[in-house]
């Protein structure tokens, strides 16, 4: 209860520039725990995965694997997912694989990114948020000391506690919310590295299963110029006129 009445005295002691730096401490731990949680799912079992799509996909059991895939959470097995899919109608177009796991990758990436711009936000602007009471105590200070005309020590104490309060309380916001951010940062970094794995992993399955014929790549006709006007014009070039009778009959008399 002590220890309770003390943080508590010393918040309001620490003036207006406390309540921002409050509200920013909350934010970051709510933040920092649904980061962790949301990582920690999207780690567990990729490994797993990569395994168990491997070793169906080569027993021939494409169905088998898109059901791993959907069971498991993780950006690689959502990489993995949206690869087999296509693979499973056997005709792809081509360049349409490619172009679903880039897609895939992106709308992954960018929810394995959500959140850290608040840490990043959060862990720049305490500190300034401290500088702040800090310049605002020393204004009191020694707006007290011109207020009574002499330096007098408990005068100057006031604004004095209000600067190191607001500086100490930045200071202890921005240093765990930074590590917190660098952490969040490397497990991104590591299910990056797996999501790309994943994507050469389907790649190699495709290759293979045109090389063996089992799937259909359809190529797709180049539109771009001069490779279309110049097919158009090869097409809509007349046929050359075949040689007349007469002139075929008098060749064959100048021979005998």
């Amino acid at each position: 209860m002590g220890s309770q009445y003390r943080l508590l005295t010393l918040f309001a002691d620490g003036g207006g520039m406390m309540y921002p730096l409050v509200l920013c401490s909350m934010i970051s731990v709510g933040v920092m725990i649904a980061k962790f949680f949301t990582l920690h799912i999207a780690h567990t079992g990729t490994n797993r995965v990569l395994s168990e799509v491997d070793e169906l996909v080569h027993s021939g059991d494409v169905d088998g694997a898109i059901e791993v895939c959907r069971n498991t959470a993780g950006p690689a097995s959502a990489i993995l997912l949206a690869g087999l899919r296509r693979i499973q109608g056997k005709r792809l177009n081509d360049g349409e694989l490619e172009s679903a796991i880039a897609t895939t990758g992106t709308i992954e990436l960018g929810f394995l990114e959500r959140g850290l711009v608040i840490l990043a936000t959060i862990a720049n602007v305490a500190p300034l948020m401290g500088f702040l009471g800090t310049v605002w105590g020393m204004i009191q200070a020694f707006a007290a000391i011109e207020a009574a005309g002499n330096v007098d020590p408990a005068l100057v104490a006031g604004g004095i506690k209000v600067a190191l309060l607001t500086t100490a309380s930045g200071l202890v916001i921005a240093v765990p919310v930074n590590i917190a951010y660098n952490f969040f940062v490397t497990r991104i970094d590591q299910l990056i590295g797996d999501m790309e794995y994943g994507a050469q992993k389907i790649l190699n399955l495709l290759w293979d299963l045109e090389k063996d014929g089992k799937i259909e790549i359809v190529k797709k006709e180049d539109t771009r110029w001069p490779a279309a006007e110049t097919a158009a014009a090869k097409a809509s070039q007349p046929a050359a006129p075949a040689a007349p009778a007469e002139d075929a009959a008098s060749a064959d008399d100048a021979e005998a």
